[in-house]
């Protein structure tokens, strides 16, 4: 069985990448395991410049191959935003309550039709030195009006997932929401990759 770390201290995307990798033959690691690599700053103005970032630090200090992500809400009103800031939104060291509340209040006068948003993630896969692999997901939905549901983290109580508008991501199972979320879909692009250095060929 091999290794491989998921270059995040997230346990929402810990939880969500192990259930979509769980049956796969790999042993799975988190920057939990490794505390004293604390937090990595993500200086990247892209996502996949950040998703690199993060995998080339773990790769360089753990010598094992790693997978990390970087997602994101862009939202169509805000041109994008908050995009790469998605976890900063209302400042450094915000919580989730205060990135939504925010988001709240500048779509406060945006219409039902007007507040279309997607979730973004890309993924840099490292198996090996110089052997970086890419893979992206979105899923489309619209910002409702409140929050609703208790499951997942960040924005998934207030983004309403296409084509029906009638549930958040946070009203999904994880089961649900790994078939449709942007990171789910960003990994299974991934998986043909991995399968090929599971089997020892990447």
């Amino acid at each position: 069985m091999k290794k491989l770390i998921l270059a995040t201290h997230n346990r929402g995307k810990v939880k969500e990448l192990q259930e979509l990798l769980g049956a796969l033959p790999v042993e799975v690691f988190s920057l939990h395991d490794f505390p004293e690599l604390g937090e990595i700053p993500e200086t990247g103005s892209t996502f996949k410049e950040n998703a690199y970032i993060k995998a080339q630090t773990v790769f360089t200090y753990t010598g094992l191959p790693v997978i990390a992500d970087d997602s994101g809400l862009e939202v169509d009103a805000l041109g994008g935003a908050p995009g790469v800031y998605s976890a900063r939104y209302a400042g450094e060291g915000a919580a989730d309550e205060d990135n939504n509340r925010k988001l709240l209040e500048a779509l406060s006068q945006v219409s039902p039709s007007g507040r279309g948003a997607q979730f973004r993630s890309v993924i840099c896969a490292i198996f090996g030195p110089g052997q970086e692999q890419y893979a992206e997901g979105i899923c489309r939905g619209r910002i409702g009006f409140e929050a609703r549901g208790n499951n997942g983290f960040g924005y998934d109580p207030l983004f309403l997932v296409e084509p029906d508008f009638e549930r958040t991501m946070a009203e999904l199972s994880l089961e649900e929401k790994n078939a449709v979320s942007h990171r789910g879909r960003a990994l299974r692009n991934l998986k043909p990759l991995l399968l090929e250095f599971l089997k020892g060929d990447t």
